[in-house]
C-alpha cells in the first residue's frame, strides 16, 4: 500500500469521505438540484418529509422527479414503482464499475450494501476519482462517509427548495433540476480517455436526443444497447488493430 493515504482508524476515513463531499462541486449540484426537486414536491402536494424519505429510499434526483411526476398525475403505487425502477436501471453499471474498487476491502459482503445504495452520479464520479489513492482497508468508510454527506446535503436543500417554493420561478426550479445530468456529462467526458469510452459518450450524447425525438419507446434503455455496442465493438477493433499491427 505504499504511496497510498492511510488513516488512523474507520471513523477517520469516514469523515474524510465527508469532507470531500462537502467541498466538492457536486455538493453545489445537489444543493441546486435538491432546491428545484423540494419547489417540484411542493407544487405537487407532497410534504418536505415525504421528499426526505423518498431521497433516502430512492437516492436518484431523476428517480424521485419521476417518482413525484407518476404519483401526481394519478398512477398506482405499482406503476410508480416500475417506472422508478426502470430509471435506476442506469445505476447498475456504475456499481459493477465502483465494487472492483472496494473488493477485497472486507470479507463481510454485507458492509459493501451501504455504498452500493449510496451509488449515485455525485458519489460514483468521485469515488472513482478518489478511491485509487486511499488504501483498501479505508475504502469503504471513505465510501460512506462520501455518500451520506451527499445525502445530508440533499435532505438540507430539499427543504430549502420546498420552503422557497412560492417564490421559486418554474424555469428557474427547471433549470436547477437540470444541473445534475449537466455535472455528469461534463465529468464523464473529462474522464473519458479510451476510444471506447469516447465513442460510448458521443454514442450516448447522439442517440438519446435522436430516440426521443422519434418518440421511440424505452429510448434511455435502446441508447445504452446501442451506445455500449457501438463502444464495444470499437474497442474490439482497436485490439485486433494492435494486435495485427507490425
Amino acid at each position: 500500500m505504499a504511496g497510498l493515504k492511510e488513516f488512523s482508524n474507520q471513523p477517520a476515513a469516514f469523515r474524510a469521505g465527508a469532507r470531500s463531499a462537502w467541498t466538492s462541486v457536486f455538493a453545489l449540484v445537489l444543493a441546486g438540484t435538491y432546491v428545484g426537486l423540494g419547489a417540484l414536491a411542493h407544487d405537487f402536494g407532497f410534504s418536505p418529509w415525504w421528499l426526505a424519505a423518498s431521497t433516502i429510499v430512492v437516492w436518484a434526483a431523476p428517480a424521485q422527479v419521476i417518482l413525484l411526476s407518476t404519483l401526481a398525475n394519478g398512477s398506482t403505487l405499482i406503476e410508480a414503482a416500475i417506472a422508478v425502477t426502470l430509471s435506476a436501471i442506469r445505476l447498475f453499471p456504475m456499481v459493477v464499475a465502483l465494487l472492483p474498487l472496494l473488493r477485497g476491502a472486507t470479507k463481510n459482503r454485507r458492509a459493501l450494501w451501504l455504498p452500493t445504495h449510496f451509488t449515485a452520479i455525485s458519489m460514483w464520479v468521485e469515488s472513482l476519482r478518489l478511491l485509487p489513492g486511499i488504501a483498501l482497508p479505508f475504502r469503504i468508510a471513505f465510501c460512506n462517509g462520501l455518500g451520506l454527506a451527499y445525502m445530508a446535503v440533499a435532505f438540507a436543500f430539499g427543504f430549502v427548495g420546498f420552503y422557497l417554493a412560492a417564490g421559486l420561478p418554474v424555469l428557474l426550479a427547471a433549470a436547477l433540476l437540470f444541473l445534475t445530468p449537466m455535472s455528469f456529462i461534463t465529468s464523464t467526458a473529462r474522464n473519458s480517455r479510451a476510444v471506447s469510452d469516447k465513442v460510448a459518450f458521443v454514442a450516448g450524447i447522439v442517440l438519446g436526443p435522436l430516440l426521443a425525438w422519434y418518440q421511440v419507446g424505452l429510448d434511455l434503455m435502446w441508447t445504452g444497447i446501442m451506445g455500449g455496442a457501438l463502444a464495444y465493438g470499437a474497442h474490439r477493433l482497436r485490439r485486433v488493430a494492435m494486435e495485427t499491427a507490425p
